[in-house]
């Protein structure tokens, strides 16, 4: 893996996704998720999918709101699951953008969101080694 070019393209990542929070919200599955954005720095609004609503009542709500959002659930089988289902459930009433989800599973070696920060500080230090 090339680990500098890897923390370049998620940090070029992560730099146009605060950009674009600033007027789009991001839905992620819980908690640690949010924590995690907040820690790089996210300012815009972030919506926890995880509140034991639906995912069609979800999706509803959403579509009531907004015209596009963020998708970023984990890169692993449950968050592949529930970012094409609710993209599904979204279909043509709100632009699913899931841009992001995809540069940070390519560029990275974990599966979760809630470690991304952890993992761009581990190849800050890698870079800085080699």
């Amino acid at each position: 893996m090339d680990y500098e070019k890897s923390l370049e393209d998620l940090e070029k990542a992560l730099l146009e996704l605060r950009e674009e929070n600033k007027t789009v919200p991001i839905i992620v599955e819980g908690n640690k998720d949010i924590a995690a954005l907040r820690k790089l720095d996210m300012s815009g609004e972030i919506i926890r999918f995880n509140t034991g609503m639906s995912i069609p009542d979800f999706c509803d709500m959403i579509s009531q709101k907004y015209n596009s959002i963020i998708l970023l659930t984990d890169w692993d089988r449950k968050g592949g699951y529930l970012c094409s289902t609710i993209k599904k459930n979204l279909e043509s009433r709100v632009t699913c953008n899931t841009k992001y989800r995809e540069i940070f599973a390519k560029r990275s070696m974990i599966r979760t969101l809630e470690g991304l920060p952890s993992w761009i500080e581990t190849l800050k230090k890698k870079v800085r080694l080699d």
